[in-house]
């Protein structure tokens, strides 16, 4: 039964559908799973990843589905409520269909955006566990982040304040780190533009070291990477160890495994590696694992997560974030070189409010009704919007996979603006489904079901845009002229310089490459909407996560602490004091 999505907000859909969802004996009995692979917590289970993956191994793994979207307004055009729409859709064609999100956020959960749990009828469930915290991964991971700042700021003090043979005594060496060079900050779960820059360590002598520190956000830690891309724990705890913290004053890197804090910091994240099983509001099952902010991070569901749902359904549904140009070349280029998997399908998400952006709308600012353009039928603002479309069509054929564009039906949209979608897609030669999941949950998503049912049929030509050998510039020029349409790169001085340092050293030959960019756009900047000409793409840094494995080329003005804005969510959420419900969650 579809609830009415028109004039029940999300949390109340989530309140009704959560009365009659499965608990951890039902869970066990409907995916047979084993009584020790289940782990409940409260509501929500976790799965001992370990063990369903030995138990597993063997057993041929399901049709692998990926989402993504073209560039979003600052809305977001419904990948998650695609995802779940999905879901639903294939559940009612009678497929044994599962998949995998991203937990979100604290910051954009009490900001702007609101939680990443779809909307409508195709929603996660429960959904305000969902959105407030889960069972404790992002608070884990921001634990272990910040005990490795400790861990440095209490070694440099005690430098700082005893000999050499007074550190001996305290069974210390002396690491001689370079206070200029520290590479951490510190992580919060929220959007806090105070905390970019800050000052720590002031007083005296027994106050810590005083020098210049940050805050990021703890999805976008290196350790949230890490996650995203564990085998087990093992891998987990050896990549901990390799995590660059600081540099001393000869520039030799100084790792946690030298704080000798990586395995404490294992201890805090040891139960992160297990996914998260929550479900739909129609309740098809759905892993939670890994973070978002694909602009400013990986942004990828799990390793994990993807292999125990490829042994454990027929169709397994994984998410990416934001548009193909950012998460769809981070999954194509470095998820699925770690996992060795290869998808057979990719969905494109595309709004008609999107593409009329893109073809010149009004600016779209999110607290600020919806200018008129977007609500009424513009079939001339809609066609310029197009090549943004075709570019994402592009950027995933590249990768060897015929995509599947889904139209996320809005009740503003218009039959001959679907019509113009769908003539589009298919003159480029893709399928293209409308899709009204929204409104209908999985009824309203049969036609995007078969559309993905009939694409897992295709062969699928799987190539990498670049092979690991190629030098790190050379790789960037190659992102940002294949997949964003640049002309190409310049580097600012420090980037250059470290770029010229990473690809000389041997250890790091290996590692893959996360672009940090706005996500508001194919370019750097995102007030360039459609399919920007004649730009080059300016890097001014570029970040090395030695334990992930990965090089973060910081491209534009793009911020790694976004702030709060003036109408955040955190205004209209509350508790029912009665009930002890939390209202307001969209």
């Amino acid at each position: 039964m579809a609830y009415d999505a028109m004039k029940m907000a999300d949390w109340e859909i989530a309140l009704e559908a959560e009365k009659n969802m499965p608990n951890a004996a039902e869970w066990r009995e409907r995916l047979r799973l084993k009584e020790d692979e289940v782990i409940p917590y409260g509501r929500i289970c976790k799965l001992d990843s370990m063990k369903i993956i030995e138990r597993l191994g063997s057993k041929p793994c399901g049709k692998y589905i990926q989402i993504t979207a073209i560039n979003p307004t600052p809305l977001g055009e419904g990948k998650t409520t695609t995802c779940m729409g999905l879901l639903e859709g294939l559940g009612k064609r009678g497929k044994l269909a599962g998949g995998c999100v991203r937990q979100p956020s604290g910051g954009p959960t009490m900001n702007i955006k609101g939680t990443a749990a779809g909307g409508g009828n195709s929603l996660l469930i429960p959904m305000t566990e969902f959105s407030m915290g889960l069972t404790g991964d992002i608070n884990d991971l921001m634990n272990a982040h910040n005990l490795a700042m400790v861990a440095l700021n209490a070694r440099m003090q005690h430098e700082r304040n005893y000999n050499d043979a007074e550190l001996a005594l305290r069974s210390l060496k002396r690491l001689d780190i370079d206070p200029t060079r520290v590479e951490m900050g510190w992580a919060i779960d929220f959007c806090a533009q105070g905390l970019r820059n800050i000052i720590m360590g002031i007083g005296g002598r027994m106050d810590g070291y005083m020098m210049a520190s940050k805050f990021g956000m703890a999805v976008n830690s290196e350790l949230m990477a890490i996650l995203a891309v564990v085998n087990d724990l093992k891998d987990l705890r050896e990549r901990l160890g390799k995590i660059i913290v600081a540099y001393d004053k000869n520039g030799v890197p100084v790792t946690t495994e030298d704080l000798e804090v990586a395995g404490a910091m294992c201890a805090w994240m040891r139960n992160t590696i297990n996914p998260n099983l929550l479900c739909t509001v129609e309740y098809q099952p759905c892993l939670v694992h890994a973070g978002p902010s694909a602009n400013i991070a990986l942004g990828q569901s799990s390793i994990i997560a993807d292999r125990i749902g490829l042994k454990m359904f027929d169709y397994h549904v994984t998410e990416s974030g934001f548009g193909a140009d950012i998460g769809f070349e981070k999954f194509w280029n470095v998820k699925c070189r770690h996992s060795g998997l290869v998808p057979n399908v990719s969905v494109i998400t595309v709004s008609i409010r999107a593409l009329k952006m893109h073809g010149g709308g009004p600016k779209v600012i999110p607290g600020r009704p919806l200018p008129g353009e977007y609500k009424e039928e513009d079939l001339k603002l809609l066609e310029k919007g197009m090549p943004n479309l075709l570019h994402h069509i592009g950027i995933v054929k590249k990768s060897g996979i015929n995509p599947v564009v889904c139209i996320n039906a809005f009740e503003t949209d218009t039959k001959e603006e679907i019509r113009m979608v769908r003539r589009f897609a298919e003159q480029a030669g893709v399928r293209c489904a409308l899709s009204e999941h929204w409104l209908k949950g999985g009824d309203g998503a049969l036609e995007l079901a078969d559309a993905v049912i009939d694409a897992c049929n295709d062969e699928v030509n799987f190539r990498y845009l670049y092979p690991l050998s190629m030098p790190l510039r050379k790789r960037v020029e190659t992102i940002a002229k294949e997949v964003y349409g640049a002309d190409g790169v310049s580097w600012a001085p420090e980037a250059k310089a470290k770029a010229i340092r990473f690809e000389s050293d041997p250890v790091m030959k290996d590692y893959s490459t996360v672009m940090v960019k706005s996500h508001l756009s194919l370019s750097h900047d995102p007030d360039l909407k459609g399919v920007p000409k004649n730009w080059v793409l300016p890097v001014r840094d570029v970040m090395v996560f030695a334990g992930a494995g990965i090089f973060c080329p910081v491209a534009g003005a793009i911020s790694l602490m976004p702030g709060t804005g003036s109408d955040p969510a955190f205004r209209r959420i509350d508790v029912d004091v009665n009930t002890g419900q939390v209202t307001g969650l969209f």
